[in-house]
């Protein structure tokens, strides 16, 4: 114990409002202060660690020291996540819903969701005629009409507003305080009820759907003791299927952001190469913010780097900071789709939506999915949507949480 080395603390009593007030660049900034990959604090009175770094991301990720089960704190649960879901699993639990997850994900899903959202872009664009639109806002109502068509979740045109608004509240406000969290609060009520329902009428065979759809596939589900998902549960996990799928509309505003401050990137979507669609997607998804951290509780006592991990020690790892470290991307704070022509980038080096690899780790199973998404989308953008965009407020903010563009990127 002797060979142990101090672990950096942060000397307030309590960091909860300078996170509010910072937002994504808290670990970043600590962890440059104290020159160290991790320090210790107290959020909301309770004795945290902050990681940041590859090295971080991977032990973070090894279920031998770290669970997820019982870590989401109940607001986020509330607004965000729901409860009982995947990302609250560990063990042989986890597993067998991840395994749900990826019989949902397959290739040949994946292009059927890909060719309705390439309908819906060619749909809705046109009604957008000599209009001047939110980007943000149409593009969630498009693809939650996407997503629930491919989901095999009936969706009546009266209903498209209101379900890809609250699908968007819950992820708007799932990190606020006051307004922006009730609504959020407010949204996931209104469509846990709504997803029940779904539930409830394909059990009993009242609705119909494909087998390979999610809204088929979670209802059949059978856990690891053989016994279906309950109500409620299954409910979570198909919306858990929904709401990423609007939610990547903050990528999408912020791609459409990025050609309008990098016109040469449009050039090179004319020139169609599609391994210059991928290297932009990514860099898009490394640059902007998106999901600012990602919690774990430590599993058993043990060491990391001569530093001491008690266990029922919440862990906080630094998704912003990681995707921005200087020792792992060169000019992190430069926009370079180049920076991907490369494709060997470490697992736990590019975590925009977990780590790990995709059959065993905790990288998320839709981040294939959002990356097909995107390419389709921004393809549409770049090459096929004619528009000007007026002046505005583009500027984002790293203290809220989700950042996303102040004027949420207006077009004509």
């Amino acid at each position: 114990m002797n060979s142990l080395r101090k672990m950096p603390r942060e000397k307030t009593l309590d960091s909860s409002c300078l996170l509010l007030m910072e937002g994504y660049r808290f670990i970043q900034k600590r962890c440059c202060k104290y020159q160290s990959d991790l320090f210790q604090t107290r959020l909301m009175g309770k004795k945290v660690i902050c990681m940041s770094g590859k090295d971080a991301a991977r032990i973070f990720y090894n279920d031998k020291y770290f669970k997820r089960q019982g870590v989401a704190p109940k607001r986020i649960q509330k607004t965000l996540l729901g409860k009982g879901g995947i990302q609250g699993l560990d063990g042989v639990a986890h597993r067998y819903r991840r395994q749900m997850f990826l019989s949902i994900m397959t290739p040949d899903n994946m292009k059927v969701l890909i060719h309705y959202i390439r309908e819906q872009w060619n749909y809705n664009s046109i009604r957008w005629n000599r209009k001047e639109i939110v980007l943000y806002d149409e593009v969630q109502k498009l693809l939650c009409q996407a997503a629930c068509r491919w989901a095999g979740v009936p969706l009546d045109y009266y209903e498209i507003n209101q379900r890809a608004r609250d699908l968007g509240k819950m992820v708007d406000g799932f990190a606020a305080v006051g307004p922006r969290y009730w609504q959020a609060k407010r949204a996931r009520k209104n469509t846990e009820m709504w997803i029940r329902g779904i539930i409830k009428r394909i059990r009993s065979q009242e609705l119909h759907c494909f087998d390979n759809s999610a809204a088929y596939i979670i209802s059949w589900h059978r856990d690891h003791y053989g016994q279906l998902l309950n109500t409620q549960i299954a409910a979570v996990e198909l919306i858990n299927i929904l709401r990423p799928i609007v939610a990547i509309a903050t990528y999408i505003t912020f791609g459409a952001l990025a050609l309008y401050e990098h016109p040469e990137c449009r050039n090179s979507f004319w020139l169609r190469n599609p391994d210059f669609n991928q290297q932009f997607v990514q860099e898009v998804r490394r640059y902007y913010p998106f999901a600012p951290f990602v919690g774990a509780m430590v599993k058993k006592n043990f060491i990391w780097d001569k530093y001491y991990f008690k266990k029922g020690t919440l862990v906080l790892l630094d998704i912003y900071g990681t995707n921005h470290d200087s020792r792992l991307w060169k000019h992190p704070y430069e926009f370079m789709p180049e920076r991907f022509k490369k494709s060997d980038h470490n697992p736990y080096q590019f975590i925009p939506q977990g780590g790990g690899d995709y059959n065993n780790g905790h990288r998320c199973p839709g981040d294939m999915l959002t990356t097909e998404v995107m390419k389709a989308s921004l393809d549409f953008i770049a090459c096929h949507l004619s528009y000007k965009v007026p002046h505005q407020n583009m500027h984002y903010r790293l203290c809220r949480i989700p950042a996303l563009p102040k004027s949420r990127f207006v077009i004509k």
